[in-house]
């Protein structure tokens, strides 16, 4: 846990200037998605020698970048955190190097592995693979980005997307041995290769979401 003796203000500043800004992005990463990152690496990071505050911070800080765009999220999250003024209350510039580094490193698709533990422990929380939530933010992403596609349209993406991540040679890894996530995984690539048991999985998760928006649109 945080030592709010040593870091007095902290927390405060983070779920009032920083937890707020998920709040402007699409479904699948909104607020609920930064705490349960936060939740999730403050978990495992017990069993690492780090500084918990700055794992929280990394996580809290991690898709900010999204204020820009998707592509470059990351990058820009990094940029963010460099260029926050308010962190050097707290750490060192070595530590908010570090920090950054980590929220740079958490994307699934970086090519490389995180530099550092921390970026390790990011990256793996970030994963959350829970197989219903994992193919419903796939489904609320596209939705929100990609209008024009019918549903079938969007089905096609959502397949793509779930193989060439997720499934058996997709782009994900996985770093943190202590996590949930390698079952969770193993479970998600059965739903993938079974693609009758997936289409009726996205046209529950289609037909909710896009309910929810069309009741949303007539309030």
């Amino acid at each position: 846990m945080i030592q709010e003796e040593k870091y007095p203000g902290l927390r405060k500043y983070i779920a009032e200037e920083i937890i707020p800004r998920y709040d402007h992005f699409d479904k699948g990463h909104r607020r609920d998605h930064a705490e349960t990152v936060i939740s999730q690496a403050m978990s495992l990071c017990v069993h690492y020698d780090v500084n918990p505050a700055m794992v929280y911070t990394a996580a809290a800080y991690h898709d900010t970048g999204l204020c820009e765009d998707r592509k470059t999220h990351h990058v820009v999250s990094a940029r963010i955190i460099r260029e926050d003024i308010n962190l050097r209350k707290w750490f060192s510039e070595d530590e908010i190097e570090t920090i950054a580094d980590a929220a740079e490193d958490h994307r699934a698709s970086l090519g490389h592995a995180p530099r550092t533990i921390y970026g390790k422990l990011i990256a793996e929380s970030d994963r959350l693979i829970v197989p219903g939530t994992v193919i419903r933010r796939t489904v609320q992403y596209g939705l929100a980005h990609y209008p024009e596609l019918d549903m079938e349209g969007h089905y096609m993406r959502t397949v793509e997307h779930l193989d060439e991540k997720y499934g058996e040679g997709g782009y994900l890894q996985l770093w943190i041995p202590e996590s949930p996530n390698a079952l969770r995984l193993a479970e998600l690539r059965a739903i993938i290769s079974d693609r009758a048991r997936l289409r009726q999985c996205f046209e529950m998760i289609y037909a909710e979401e896009t309910s929810c928006a069309s009741s949303a649109g007539s309030l």
